[in-house]
């Protein structure tokens, strides 16, 4: 039963996450309970992330933080197809597609799940070069969101400096913290950091519970959208063909280099409550729910390259 577990985490927590949402939202005795589970989740999800990152830092010496050239490639394609679907939403602003459009570009936008070192890792590629990347694109997507937002939504709070700080406090915080922790206590004691890198597979099942939060989200985000179904089969769609163009993608670019797994990792594992959240804020709100489907297909994904791992180990 531990080893089916184990073999199937990945699925089995999704299966939770959508399952325990159904479950606790059907149970009217606990409806007063809602507005503490959304307060508990939202403090509970950065600290696992936290937590797994911290771990997987401490395994990650700062040297092997490397520059890669297929980074340069897998960014440009992010920011260029963002770019370009501005420029087609701006071009028909009227046009009931134009949510399509804009969900589609949140996807490819979204910048790479902090977790993605996690799952790398198990996969044997190279998780200092896609840290590295993680911190690149938070970068490009501070930047790249405040500028292009006003042309697609004006509105006074979305002011460059207002959304650029509002971006950054979200993100860096999960992404800078552990890594500073963990350099410190590199520093200060290394038989410390070693111990904890011998750790194998905490980071996983952090990873496995965060995941189910976030499908249990991710679902939340789904049902409780007011988008007629056809748009929802629409953005389902969409996010689904950039999911597979980016890990794609991604490891095209990466082979190039020898570095095939922590490219397509790069470009296709998201930050999908990120992306939700991304929606919701600054594009058009019904677009949020692209995340909570791609959270769905990238996890598959995931779920899928694990098995074949351990199938071939």
């Amino acid at each position: 039963m531990m080893a089916f577990i184990k073999n199937w985490m990945l699925p089995l927590a999704m299966l939770a996450g959508a399952l325990g949402y159904f479950v606790y939202a059907g149970i009217p005795a606990l409806d007063s309970t809602h507005q503490m589970a959304n307060r508990t989740i939202a403090v509970v999800q950065p600290l696992l992330l936290f937590a797994m990152l911290f771990l997987t830092f401490c395994k990650v010496r700062p040297a092997d933080l490397r520059l890669a050239r297929w980074q340069a490639g897998v960014l440009l394609f992010q920011v260029l197809t963002f770019l370009l679907g501005t420029l087609l939403v701006r071009l028909m602003p009227d046009s009931h597609w134009s949510v399509v459009i804009e969900a589609g570009m949140l996807c490819l936008i979204c910048p790479t799940a902090t977790a993605a070192a996690v799952v790398t890792r198990k996969l044997g590629g190279r998780a200092g070069t896609l840290t590295a990347y993680t911190i690149l694109v938070n970068i490009a997507v501070a930047i790249i969101i405040p500028l292009t937002v006003p042309l697609l939504h004006p509105h006074p709070e979305h002011a460059f400096l207002h959304s650029f700080l509002t971006i950054m406090s979200r993100v860096f915080p999960l992404l800078l913290g552990p890594f500073l922790l963990s350099v410190l206590l590199r520093w200060w004691s290394p038989r410390t950091t070693e111990w904890i890198s011998q750790v194998r597979d905490l980071p996983f099942y952090l990873w496995a519970v965060s995941l189910s939060l976030a499908i249990a989200v991710s679902t939340k985000s789904i049902v409780h959208s007011h988008v007629p179904w056809g748009y929802q089969l629409a953005i389902a769609a969409i996010s689904l063909v950039t999911c597979i163009v980016q890990f794609a993608l991604g490891r095209y670019l990466g082979r190039k280099y020898d570095d095939p797994i922590s490219a397509a990792q790069a470009c296709g594992q998201k930050n999908t409550v990120f992306a939700i959240w991304l929606g919701y804020t600054f594009l058009t709100p019904v677009t949020s729910i692209a995340g909570g489907f791609y959270s769905i297909w990238h996890n598959l994904w995931n779920s899928y390259q694990l098995y074949r791992v351990k199938g071939e180990g």
